[in-house]
This record gives structure tokens, C-alpha cells and sequence, in this order.
């Protein structure tokens, strides 16, 4: 599972061959929540502030985000983003 970032404390990671549609995991602590890089959450729970910063963070990165899915599926370095 490669960490493509850390956002506000909150780790981002994308799993080799996931499932679509494309998304994220974001994991803090004992919180865990799927993210669709359109910034739908589609499962579990991040605290409010958190969650905040991470849809934001996402919103401006999505041809980063989207490249990081495609290369992670095929199962090439994804790479981290800033």
C-alpha cells in the first residue's frame, strides 16, 4: 500500500489493484475513511477538520491524484504528492 501523502496529519495511501472507481484511503489513528479523487466519501469516518483538509488538499491535486491511481493499478511506483 504506497503512501502518496500526508495531509494535516492524515496518511494517503492507494492499494495495488483496488477496485474502481478511483479513490484513496485516508487513515488517522483509529479513523478510516475511502475518498473517490472526485471528493466523494464513500466509506468510514475522518473528524470533521481533518476531512476538511483532505477534500481540499484533493480538490487541487486531481491529475496528480489520477496519475498516482493509474501507475498504483498497474503496478508501478506511485510516487508521493505534495
Amino acid at each position: 500500500m504506497p503512501t502518496i501523502a500526508i495531509v494535516n496529519g492524515v496518511r494517503i495511501v492507494m492499494y495495488w489493484n483496488d477496485h474502481a472507481p478511483a479513490h484513496f484511503h485516508a487513515l488517522l489513528a483509529e479513523h478510516r475513511a475511502v475518498i473517490e479523487i472526485d471528493g466523494l466519501v464513500v466509506g468510514g469516518y475522518l473528524p470533521k477538520h481533518k476531512l476538511r483538509s483532505i477534500l481540499k488538499w484533493a480538490a487541487s491535486r486531481q491529475d496528480a491524484l489520477h496519475a498516482a491511481w493509474r501507475n498504483t493499478q498497474a503496478l508501478r511506483p506511485s510516487g508521493t504528492i505534495e
